[in-house]
């Protein structure tokens, strides 16, 4: 619209030349339809020419924006169209003729004949899932399996007619029961689909429809929802707009050539006018939102598009034969204000560009240091030396001395670093789950350090040195039993159930024999996997990528009595990663169902759990027993177990809850934990609605939400055992310093204590050296016992417990949430 003129600005035009007589031409209909090759909705017109032979002759044009007409179809019929003419997707064109339905196939463009009867047409557009959907009434009549006594109960039989819907690509027919009942199908004139999806296998709709009772209905899921007492007379038609503020209005024509505009909210008449011509929904103004365009009858102007309207019912309001310009201030005002604002922007702009660049230059150095940090730990895994840039190189300041020979241990612990045997990688393997990239390695069972501190790094290979060659990604520790009966996910469930261990003074010995016992005999029950899940898009920008994968680990050690601990990295290997390999699904995840079973290597199933999102839910019954949860996994959700872990099942319905993976727990038969491994929020709140409908109304279901309690439970014992076992360290070792200076300083004196002691008492003398000898050996024995302990040493213990006893508060407090 040219708001200057107040008139409506010409934007696209075209002409079409048609062969014959001018009065044998006419417009059958207009409107706008999608336009397939391009996907544009483009303005349609109808057109019909009759030819001598009495043929006539019908040619459907599309009006494109570079002001030229396009011929989408032509077809010739022996009759006129003049019921329920529709234009569709195509654009092609539907109508109804001898009560039968007839449209244009978009693909041959050949008149085609639906298997159906009707006696009319209430509305024809586009559904998700099923394309081109016609719904129309025509008379009831007894459906296929139906009995005759049923079908004479039914609303059809009653009402005499029926809705029906018919997809026209997949040519079958539609429960029409979703969009209204049959009851409204003698009243219904015009029918609008607002919505529609597919939620679990249903059509969800929301419709509203215009009635010859003058009635606006809105109906949601085929229920009347709320009803509207129309103004006017003869509605024939119903449009809707979507303004600002997201606000559905419905337009309602009436055959009078009056309007009327009903809110969504209320359903409501919000305005109305009369001797309307046409109206029309767009966005005229440009405003990103749609508009009403009435243009109205006028017996002395023949152009009909000087008089018009054109509104939202809200701030757009603009009518024909005003002149805006008069509402815009004056000019001198506006080019001072305007001036004033751009040296302000201008002073804005200079700052803005100024913080950007400084902004760039630390992001430039911040990726330079890493870059330099990576090539550092990637030289010292392959056990190549590397000279670090000074801090004055790149303008920063050194937090420590730069000195050319690096400590004596540094030098001890890289060494350490580079002798870690690499029998400890079974296997490197990598899998695409959905959005992610999996990365796992395999541990044997000879590994004996403890999967508490171990972790996995991808490192981009130093031929992509224009990347950041670190990889943010996700570890998870993944322990699999031989026998396969249970698979377990967790950063930190990595030990067996604790034992209960007697400390006391005289088996401290026997103690670290029994946990040295008890720690091998873990490791040896299975082999363990260590995953990296991290997400895949970012890694395919470079077509083909070569990654190191390193694996980091503590390794604990002895060193005067005191638990010592040192940080080793292990070169797993690379992997190289392809857009071709992922295109042709190489990586896939391969998870198939063999009858009662669902098959897949024990690589996929790992890949499916580390990449999924886990939840555990314990599910309480007072009254009623939980069989309901076993039937609803393996009916409703038509889940199978794993062929080699029964305990976890693969979920094979169709829709997003594919690939969803449960665990289901009885500890009795009124409790269970459940444990699901989904890909999202939104498949868990599936699930769990799904679930809430077969479970008895007495069910607590409540989110664990550190895990299970008696997974903690266990957890926090082996804490406990920790701790205590960290203060028995350092008062033994402190223990057998002193029993060896005892016994040291005694073994000079052992002929006078071990002697007779007949042979001590037979003098004076000899008594009076028994005493003062026995009074040295007991303070001697008192002041070992009570000796003083190193600044280094007690800060090394209180180090050491203070680490502990925060692992155990922390398992506590998680069990507090659980």
């Amino acid at each position: 619209m040219a708001l200057g003129s107040g008139r409506l600005a010409h934007k696209s035009s075209g002409a079409f030349g048609v062969r014959g007589r001018r009065r044998d031409a006419a417009i059958v209909c207009c409107g706008c339809a999608t336009h397939s090759p391009t996907g544009v909705i483009l303005p349609c017109v109808l057109l019909r020419r009759r030819k001598r032979t009495g043929v006539i002759k019908y040619l459907l044009l599309a009006l494109h924006g570079s002001n030229r007409f396009e011929l989408s179809c032509q077809f010739e019929l022996d009759y006129e169209l003049k019921e329920d003419v529709r234009l569709f997707g195509g654009p092609s064109v539907l109508w109804r003729h001898a009560d039968r339905l007839f449209y244009i196939a978009p693909g041959t463009r050949a008149v085609l004949s639906a298997p159906v009867q009707l006696s009319s047409v209430v509305w024809a557009g586009e559904i998700e899932g099923e394309g081109t959907v016609v719904l129309g009434v025509r008379t009831a009549r007894l459906q296929e399996g139906e009995a005759e006594d049923e079908f004479s109960t039914s609303d059809r039989a009653i009402w005499g007619t029926e809705f029906f819907g018919y997809a026209i690509e997949a040519q079958k027919m539609l429960a029409s029961t979703c969009f209204m009942p049959h009851a409204y199908s003698r009243v219904v004139s015009s029918v609008h689909v607002c919505k529609s999806e597919v939620l679990k296998k249903q059509l969800r709709t929301s419709v509203v429809a215009v009635t010859h009772k003058n009635q606006l209905i809105w109906f949601q899921d085929g229920r009347p929802k709320g009803v509207c007492e129309l103004p006017y007379e003869k509605p024939r038609a119903i449009k809707t707009a979507v303004t600002s503020g997201n606000h559905l209005l419905f337009i309602v024509s009436f055959a009078s050539g009056n309007v009327c505009v009903v809110r969504r909210e209320n359903l409501q008449v919000a305005s109305k006018w009369q001797k309307v011509k046409s109206v029309l929904v767009d966005d005229f103004v440009g405003s990103g939102t749609e508009q009403l365009l009435l243009l109205f009858e006028d017996d002395s102007n023949a152009d009909l598009l000087n008089t018009f309207k054109i509104t939202d019912l809200g701030k757009v309001n603009y009518e024909s034969g005003i002149n805006y310009k008069d509402d815009v201030p004056a000019a001198e005002g506006l080019q001072e204000n305007g001036l004033l604002t751009i040296q302000a922007l201008e002073k804005r702009l200079q700052a803005g560009l100024t913080s950007v660049r400084e902004l760039q230059q630390h992001l430039g150095l911040k990726k330079r240091v890493l870059i330099e940090s990576c090539r550092a730990l990637i030289d010292l895994v392959e056990e190549r030396s590397h000279i670090l840039p000074t801090a004055k190189k790149e303008g920063l300041v050194s937090l420590w001395d730069d000195v050319e020979n690096p400590p004596h241990s540094l030098s001890k612990e890289a060494s350490l670093t580079s002798k870690v045997p690499d029998h400890f990688v079974e296997k490197l393997w990598q899998r695409v789950v959905g959005e992610s990239l999996v990365v796992g390695v395999k541990l044997t069972e000879s590994f004996s350090l403890s999967l508490s501190d171990v972790s996995l790094s991808l490192v981009v290979d130093q031929d992509f040195s224009s990347i950041c060659p670190i990889i943010e990604c996700q570890n998870k520790i993944i322990k699999l039993n031989k026998a396969f009966s249970a698979l377990s996910v967790s950063s930190c469930q990595i030990e067996p159930p604790p034992k209960k261990m007697k400390l006391d003074l005289h088996s401290k010995n026997d103690l670290k024999k029994e946990v040295h016992k008890k720690c091998s005999k873990i490791h040896l029950e299975g082999a363990k996997t260590v995953t990296a899940v991290t997400s895949l898009s970012p890694l395919l920008a470079f077509h083909c990528v070569c990654c190191v994968v390193l694996l980091h680990a503590k390794k604990k050690h002895q060193n005067d009595g005191l638990q010592m601990s040192k940080k080793i990295t292990l070169l797993c290997g690379k992997i190289l990663l392809s857009l071709e390999d992922i295109s042709n699904g190489r990586y896939s995840v391969k998870v198939l169902r063999d009858n009662s079973y669902c098959t897949g290597s024990m690589e996929d199933i790992l890949a499916v759990l580390a990449a999924s999102m886990r939840f555990s839910f314990q599910i309480q019954s007072s009254d009623f027993t939980l069989t309901s949860v076993n039937s609803w996994l393996l009916g409703e959700m038509e889940c199978t177990p794993f062929k080699e872990c029964h305990d976890h099942i693969f979920c094979h319905k169709t829709g997003n809850v594919y690939g969803t993976v449960f665990n289901w727990t009885l500890k009795s038969p009124f409790e269970g934990v459940l444990t699901l491994f989904c890909r999202s929020l939104t498949v868990l709140f599936q699930c769990l609605h799904s679930l809430t409908r077969v479970l008895p109304p007495s069910c607590d279901v409540k989110l664990l939400k550190s895990g299970c309690k008696g997974v903690l439970t266990e957890q926090l014992a082996l804490a406990l055992e920790k701790e205590m076992l960290t203060s028995w360290t350092f008062l033994s070792s402190k223990e057998s310093k002193a029993e060896n200076s005892l016994t040291r300083q005694n073994e000079p004196c052992k002929n006078i204590s071990d002697a007779p002691v007949t042979s001590l008492l037979d003098s004076e003398d000899k008594v009076q050296q028994f005493r003062m000898k026995l009074q040295k050996e007991r303070e001697e024995s008192v002041l070992n016992m009570t000796q003083t302990m190193s600044g280094t040493l007690y800060q090394e213990m209180a180090l050491k417990i203070a680490e502990a006893q925060l692992s155990s508060d922390m398992i506590v407090w998680r069990l507090s949430k659980s």
